[in-house]
């Protein structure tokens, strides 16, 4: 079986334990290291730059710990896609679950008192290495194909605009020279009604009116009128031209409207942070109409690990949440490279200067007050996804894990 490369950190408290844990993945995985020191918690994240992290504790409180140290001490842990897995004994199985399945760890393992199933830790492993190996290509993501979908929806309008604009310009340019000509033929034949009246009398005598009238019709046929035939057939190729150019934009146009339309089915991602259940189905309930994809997460951290694999396009941040509040995970995420172009609106039951300022420092780029009114609500969503994915078109974001 071929050994792996991919780097292995092994967390826990105590040595004989990750030992143990070292000795029974060594026959897969070439590059394993591990982590017993508390102090050391964002240090060897930095210099050992794992793959995939094993919490090797005994007690499920220590890892969530451990967890809770990392994302607040080490913003690097933020730019390197990596995953997480937790051994748990079975009176936590339950817990661990839960924790997984709010995306706080990737997997977990029943791994105390006695490991009942040895390869069942290097089989988690090779998941999670398979699934970073496909978030590590430089494909881009559905979400970013869609922001230049819509910009190209916009190009259409602005070329549809142009070509019209371009052909009411050749019109009135081609009218003109009509009036233009017909402007000359009336001045020439008033010129001849003045040669032959008393107007000009004593300036001009005219022997032969006939012969006089037909030399200045045949000057409007051969002298002007040519001139002004010449300009004619000169537009004649730029209406063909801007005709031309409509039909051959066509098939383009039909396919920005067709990717336009697949942009449509790929729906802005809205990440609800709140602690609070009702709060997030009332928001729930306002957004569930608006062509939102919605994700929710209960606390910061359950909102930090959600954006590992989900990134939201805008983030909606309670302030007042147990374990890490709403300030301080939006500090996090801004310190992130990955994460900080995310825009975050916090949501607050107070609406003290100091929130709002601390808000501000936070990185948020704006707020609502509880009790939420919906129309305020979802125009400044509309707002802020419109400003954004503005930036977006010139600075694409890839989502690395």
């Amino acid at each position: 079986m071929p050994v792996s490369t991919n780097a292995i950190l092994i967390a826990t408290d105590i040595v004989s334990d990750a030992v143990l844990v070292k000795k029974l993945l060594s026959e897969e995985f070439r590059h394993i290291v591990v982590s017993t020191d508390p102090d050391k918690v964002a240090g060897d994240f930095v210099r050992y730059q794992p793959d995939v992290l094993v919490l090797a504790f005994k007690e499920l409180e220590k890892s969530e710990r451990y967890s809770l140290n990392l994302y607040r001490l080490c913003p690097e842990m933020h730019r390197r896609p990596h995953r997480t897995v937790i051994l748990c004994n079975k009176d936590e199985v339950t817990r661990a679950y839960e924790l997984c399945m709010k995306d706080h760890y990737d997997d977990y393992i029943l791994f105390w008192p006695m490991t009942y199933d040895k390869p069942r830790l290097a089989m988690s492993v090779h998941h999670m290495l398979r699934e970073l190996a496909a978030l590590k290509g430089d494909a881009p993501s559905a979400a970013e194909f869609a922001v230049q979908a819509r910009h190209l929806a916009e190009q259409e309008k602005m070329l549809a605009r142009q070509v019209a604009q371009g052909g009411r310009h050749i019109e009135v340019s081609s009218r003109a020279m009509e009036q233009v000509e017909q402007g000359i033929g009336t001045a020439l034949d008033g010129f001849f009604q003045r040669l032959v009246s008393d107007s000009l009398q004593g300036s001009v005598t005219v022997k032969n009116v006939d012969d006089l009238k037909k030399e200045i019709s045949r000057f409007k046929r051969e002298e002007v009128q040519q001139y002004f035939l010449t300009a004619a057939k000169t537009a004649k190729p730029l209406k063909l031209w801007a005709h031309e150019f409509k039909q051959e934009c066509e098939p383009l146009i039909e396919s920005a409207r067709a990717l336009t339309a697949m942009a449509g089915r790929i729906l802005p991602v809205v990440l609800v942070v709140d602690d609070d259940e009702f709060q997030r189905k009332l928001i729930g309930q306002i957004l569930e109409a608006e062509n939102y994809h919605l994700v929710f997460a209960a606390s910061g951290i359950e909102a930090l690990n959600v954006m590992r694999k989900v990134r939201p396009d805008i983030i909606l941040m309670d302030v007042m949440m147990p374990d890490m509040d709403g300030i301080e995970a939006t500090q996090l995420l801004k310190a992130a490279p990955p994460l900080a172009s995310i825009p975050v609106i916090m949501i607050t039951g107070q609406s003290e200067g100091k929130v709002v300022l601390d808000s501000r420092k936070a990185g948020a780029i704006d707020f609502v007050v509880k009790p939420l009114d919906r129309a305020t609500l979802l125009v400044k969503i509309a707002g802020v996804l419109n400003a954004s994915t503005t930036l977006l078109l010139h600075e694409p974001a890839h989502l690395e894990g």
